[in-house]
């Protein structure tokens, strides 16, 4: 993929109001409407599992670890400062998600360990969020098979 240009993500590109005429703006508003307005996964899953969706998203990303995490490696996956992950794994341990002990290799950090009850929860966040909106089950097929061959393309090209 050419990763000069709009298509990039880089600055060069005109303020998507600046083109209202433009297919790439339309599609990504109108997928943005259906992500986040129309069939908000968010919202469900912290309504359903009774956290907030960064506390969710923190233990998914300590299910989906092959090792432990250091709290500084958690907050590093989780783009956000140390103190404030230290507080949403002390939420996580109260709620018996996650386990912190000792790192044999750094006794200056803690290791992060989900718990069997964590990986249920994760387990249940990882199905809310990937279940498909409505809309995704009412186009025709020829038209949802468009629209997962242009997805795994865009997926791919990144």
């Amino acid at each position: 993929m050419n990763q000069s240009g709009p298509a990039s993500g880089g600055s060069s590109a005109p303020a998507a109001g600046d083109r209202p005429d433009d297919p790439a703006v339309r599609a990504w508003r109108n997928l943005g409407i259906l992500m986040h307005e129309r069939s908000d996964r968010r919202a469900e899953v912290t309504e359903a599992l009774g956290m907030s969706f960064f506390r969710v998203k923190a233990l998914r990303r300590l299910a989906a670890a092959p090792e432990p995490l250091t709290l500084r490696g958690l907050a590093d996956r989780l783009v956000s400062d140390r103190p404030y992950v230290t507080l949403v794994v002390d939420d996580l341990v109260e709620r018996g998600l996650v386990e912190r002990t000792e790192n044999p290799a750094d006794r200056r950090s803690k290791l992060v360990t989900v718990t069997d009850a964590g990986r249920a929860v994760a387990a249940e966040a990882e199905r809310i969020l990937s279940t498909p909106p409505a809309a995704l089950y009412e186009l025709p097929p020829e038209d949802l098979a468009v629209l997962d061959r242009v997805a795994a393309r865009l997926v791919a090209d990144e």
